[in-house]
């Protein structure tokens, strides 16, 4: 059986109301094929403005598509575009249901690119298929518009709230993430981290919505803990458990920081240098090199291993079951750090012991939640940025994320190709 390219094109894109007419190979070491299409015979244009159907007006010059190539063979539909005379929008150019708006793209191409964007970088997208990277981007912006305006928000009950920073002069962005265990994904961000930004979540999420959630995971940012408490009262506001590791590490460096140069001062060896990591890391993730430098130092009198020892010991916090135990030794370590004189550390009890109760909410939720879903979709969102090398705007940003991380909805079109 003989099968033409029109009738693999009559199966994969089927058009409503207009037909496939010639199909042509063109040029030499660059080959295309163009497929001329024609309304079929009887029938009216369709406005773009209302969607009615209308008489004609008059034809424009032939103008390009690009279509998902074949065999690496760039594909490009022909066609004159009819201007229409509709009562209601006036002359107006036809809708074709092969594109949309001005895009040079077929729809099907479009989706085709976007779901490639989602396994490598938009410039390797557009290195890979021949085209340019703003055209990859405008599929992508594309989908991304369909999938936000499509997407289910019902059942949403974990979120977790944090930011990164993406850009010297712009500073952070605000992300949301669904935390629940039957779904992780982003599903917001906004630009800087100020309270308006966080306000702004709240009021896209919708107060029926804030109303159902059980549970909000974030770190001690104020404006945050705030507007926690103030648009979702009904969920148990978690502290992030990296985010207090990352402050008694950021305490350690403190004090190594400052022994290193009282002893320089002093003219005595220091026997602190290239331990940062050592102190810093898990020991079970210690190279055997870093493990050798960290038992020698354990058998020094120095304020910075009085300080990883106080490190080392709040970990057995995270291992209670009953968050009242827990809480009595969280006061048994506050008080041991504040009588430690170490300013870095016991400046770390005092934020502690501040924000006592959120802490210990980690409990109620760690067997019903994934609390290190946050921490996790945080490193996807920078690997975004860096196999991108950075973007020039946040909309860029934010359309790139939603698109990787957000798990939007695609139609069956995109499925065709790919």
């Amino acid at each position: 059986m003989q099968v033409s390219l029109k009738t693999i094109l009559n199966l994969k894109a089927p058009l409503s109301r207009f037909v496939y007419r010639d199909v042509q190979l063109t040029g030499g070491e660059d080959p295309r094929i163009k497929v001329q299409i024609e309304p079929r015979q009887g029938c009216k244009g369709r406005c773009s403005g209302c969607d009615e159907i209308c008489p004609g007006y008059d034809r424009l010059p032939p103008r390009e598509f690009i279509h998902v190539p074949l065999w690496g063979i760039t594909v490009i539909f022909l066609y004159c575009m009819r201007r229409l005379d509709c009562p209601r929008c006036g002359v107006t150019v036809e809708a074709v249901p092969w594109s949309s708006g001005k895009s040079p793209l077929t729809t099907s191409y479009a989706w085709y690119l976007s779901e490639w964007a989602k396994l490598l970088s938009m410039q390797e997208v557009a290195r890979q298929f021949k085209t340019s990277w703003h055209q990859v981007f405008s599929a992508v912006a594309m989908a991304v518009a369909w999938g936000r305006e499509c997407m289910d928000l019902t059942g949403i009950t974990a979120i977790g709230v944090d930011e990164i920073h993406w850009s010297k002069k712009q500073g952070f962005m605000t992300l949301v993430y669904q935390i629940d265990n039957h779904c992780k994904r982003l599903l917001w961000c906004g630009e800087k981290r100020t309270e308006k930004t966080i306000t702004a979540f709240f009021d896209w999420f919708g107060d029926q919505r804030n109303a159902n959630l059980k549970f909000v995971c974030s770190d001690m940012w104020k404006p945050y803990l705030k507007l926690i408490a103030l648009r979702a009262r009904n969920a148990l506001n978690i502290l992030d458990r990296f985010h207090i590791a990352k402050k008694l590490g950021e305490a350690i460096d403190d004090v190594r920081a400052a022994e290193t140069k009282e002893l320089m001062r002093k003219g005595k060896q220091v026997v602190l240098k290239h331990s940062r990591w050592c102190l810093l890391k898990n020991p079970k993730n210690l190279t055997d090199n870093q493990k050798v430098k960290l038992k020698d130092l354990l058998q020094c009198n120095l304020k910075t291993i009085r300080a990883y020892l106080l490190k080392e010991d709040f970990q057995n916090f995270w291992d209670y079951a009953s968050p009242a135990w827990a809480g009595k030794f969280l006061d048994q370590w506050c008080t041991q750090v504040m009588r430690s004189r170490l300013k870095p550390m016991k400046k770390v009890a005092k934020t502690i012991r501040a924000h006592r109760q959120l802490i210990l909410n980690w409990f109620e939720a760690k067997n019903v939640i994934s609390l290190g879903a946050v921490e996790g979709q945080n490193n996807k969102a920078k690997v975004v940025i860096r196999k991108s090398y950075g973007f020039k705007t946040a909309d860029m940003l934010k359309i790139s994320l939603y698109h990787k991380l957000g798990k939007l909805p695609v139609p069956k079109l995109a499925h065709e190709y790919f």
